[in-house]
């Protein structure tokens, strides 16, 4: 299998207000994209133009009944005529009235159809798009996407583009039939309308740079507030509210001030297209009035004349609405596809392989590893690493901070993927493997612990989707998990496990956090655990008593755990080294005590940090050496 082309860092993109540096297509190709996702909901659209063209035709007609009355049934005092011009007049008014009523029933539905569907792949595509992609993308950037350029997409597809579609046949129809009284007057009419389509075009290009502006600055406003309520504990114990304060005025202001100009070019647009069609309509009359006074226009004509000018007033009026409308929903549909263009650089196999004995035999061959954000020039972060853990065995890795030892631990379940050499489970490479099947043999603990906002029960039994939650293998995974990491204090909870931990889990301590975090990734039952300092915010004595449960675990799983904590190191049969991305020494404690200087200095800091637990307060069969040997 070829990886080269999986390995290559994706292309930057925009997190704050900038457009992307990409070549500009037209504004239909752009909305064109929203075809496959508008395509169920395309017969009802369509139906639902046709409905408003009805109602435009409806209204195209009055003025001929108009012309039929004034020089019929009035001119000749017809009492009976005019009571079935006026019944006709009516009937076309409720005929609008019942197709635009129509037309908003049709569409609404299905609009928000897409809308569902749109952000359905969204939030998919979120989740498929590697971890470094998250790392670059602010998430009000985000959400402001997901939330208000996907309901402004909605919008123009249940109104605008309907609407659009609608005024533009109406005014090419109605300009048509102003030549039917008399030639001079469609000239005339249209000519004055000229500068609508002036002045339209060069709306467009202003407007659409201050859109995208507008709309990346609600994102970059997003992320400040996300940002102050997710912090506000740092910030109310610095004192640091007014601070956060300032940063987010100073974003609103912005905001506001590209508001202000985007208010100031779609009132400068109004004026012009509320401005136009009154002078048009005014030369006009100068003209029908000669036209007549010359017997070449009837008065007829001449009223139903001015009716149709009258209904397409409206239409022309609107454009500058519905122009404005329309480059935000271009805008927000490339901030959208902006997204869901962003490369995939961690791939499911196309013939994925399948491990047939599972054992957890992890094996590093040869491994580097750079961030895809790293300069060219930057060393690798990880350089030629080989390591390998046996089946069932627990191996710590030590290592001065910055080291990669956290680094390590996101390419076993490919949250990155190595740029060189292979990571291997149980002989198959983990590029072979569905994604879904390597993330269920491979349970990853990460030292800053995330719950969701929901039960516990949900958070414990997350990786057992194998398992419906109310069974009682589930309530038997369930209560082994929480026993093994001593989470016992959920049952002291209001509603014991089906308690709501709320968001991030931040109701809770740091240290039940973390404990729920282990007991979630124990339930998980993998073959390969991955722990990254899993029991640092837990006081000792609950520490060690997480640690005898932990031992039963580990003693028939794989594990590799990162020692931040001497009493992290008592937990493995072995200990790797790390030392300038490579594996410096292998071996058990007491071996490299002995033979390693460079251990001695990274366990003589741990304990300088932690002397109250150290790996000979936990002496594993291996381990004979006192803390006497210890050289800093």
């Amino acid at each position: 299998m070829n990886y080269a082309a999986a390995q290559q860092p994706p292309t930057p993109l925009p997190q704050a207000s900038h457009q992307a540096a990409q070549p500009r297509v037209s504004t239909l190709r752009a909305l064109a994209r929203l075809i496959p996702f508008a395509r169920p909901a395309l017969p009802k659209l369509i139906g639902g133009a046709f409905l408003g063209l009805g109602a435009a035709v409806a209204s195209l007609i009055i003025p001929l009944v108009l012309q039929w009355a004034v020089d019929g049934p009035i001119a000749s005092g017809d009492r009976t005529l005019i009571v079935w011009a006026t019944l006709g007049v009516l009937a076309l008014g409720i005929a609008e009235a019942a197709f635009v009523f129509l037309r908003r029933k049709l569409v609404l539905a299905p609009a928000a159809a897409v809308e569902y569907s749109v952000r359905q792949a969204f939030y998919e595509r979120l989740q498929r798009l590697p971890v470094a992609f998250h790392d670059r993308w602010q998430s009000g950037q985000l959400l402001s996407r997901m939330m208000q350029d996907i309901s402004s997409i909605r919008r123009w597809l249940a109104f605008g583009s309907i609407l659009l579609l609608v005024n533009l046949l109406t005014i090419f129809i109605g300009m048509g039939l102003l030549f039917r009284w008399h030639w001079s007057l469609g000239v005339v009419f249209i000519v004055c309308s000229i500068p609508i389509w002036v002045v339209g075009y060069r709306f467009e290009q202003r407007y659409g740079v201050l859109s995208r502006r507008s709309q990346d600055q609600t994102g970059d406003l997003a992320t400040s507030v996300e940002e102050s309520v997710h912090g506000i504990r740092v910030l109310k114990a610095f004192g640091r509210g007014g601070h956060a304060l300032s940063q987010f005025t100073r974003r609103a202001e912005t905001l506001r001030e590209t508001e202000m100009r985007k208010a100031r070019e779609v009132g400068g647009v109004w004026f012009w297209y509320e401005l136009v069609p009154i002078l048009a309509m005014g030369a006009c009359f100068i003209t029908g009035v000669w036209l007549a006074a010359h017997d070449l226009l009837t008065t007829g004509e001449l009223v139903a004349f001015f009716a149709m000018a009258a209904a397409l007033r409206w239409p022309l009026g609107s454009l500058g609405f519905l122009f404005s409308f329309l480059i935000d929903t271009r805008t927000a549909t490339d901030r959208v596809f902006e997204v869901f263009d962003a490369e995939l650089t961690v791939r499911g196999p196309e013939h994925p392989k399948t491990i047939e004995h599972a054992r957890g035999e992890l094996i590093f061959r040869d491994v580097h590893f750079h961030y895809p954000d790293a300069g060219s020039t930057e060393p690798d972060l990880i350089n030629g690493l080989d390591l390998a853990l046996r089946p069932g065995e627990t191996l710590a890795l030590v290592g001065a901070t910055g080291s990669g030892k956290t680094s390590i631990t996101t390419l076993p379940t490919r949250l990155y993927d190595v740029t060189g050499g292979a990571v291997t489970l149980d002989g198959v490479d983990v590029r072979d493997l569905a994604l879904e099947d390597l993330r269920r043999r491979i349970g990853v603990a990460f030292e800053d612990p995330i719950l969701f906002s929901a039960t516990v029960r949900e958070n414990v039994l997350l990786g057992r989707h194998d398992l419906e939650p109310s069974s009682p293998e589930a309530e038997q995974v369930l209560q082994d998990a929480l026993a093994v990491a001593q989470a016992g204090f959920v049952s002291d909870l209001p509603q014991g496990l089906d308690t709501e931990v709320g968001e991030e889990g931040l109701s809770l301590s740091g240290g039940q956090r973390q404990r729920l975090a282990l007991a979630r990734v124990v339930a998980a039952a993998p073959d390969v655990l991955v722990l990254d300092d899993p029991l640092s915010a837990l006081d000792v004595d609950t520490e060690a008593l997480v640690e005898a449960a932990l031992r039963r675990v580990l003693a028939s799983t794989t594990a590799l755990v990162v020692a931040h904590r001497p009493s992290t190191v008592a937990l493995a049969d072995r200990v790797a080294v790390l030392r300038d991305g490579r594996i410096d020494a292998i071996g058990t404690h007491s071996e490299l005590l002995r033979s390693s200087a460079h251990y001695r200095h990274l366990i003589a800091g741990i304990e300088r940090e932690h002397p109250d637990n150290h790996p000979d307060n936990h002496p594993d069969e291996h381990s004979t050496t006192h803390t006497e040997e210890v050289r800093p």
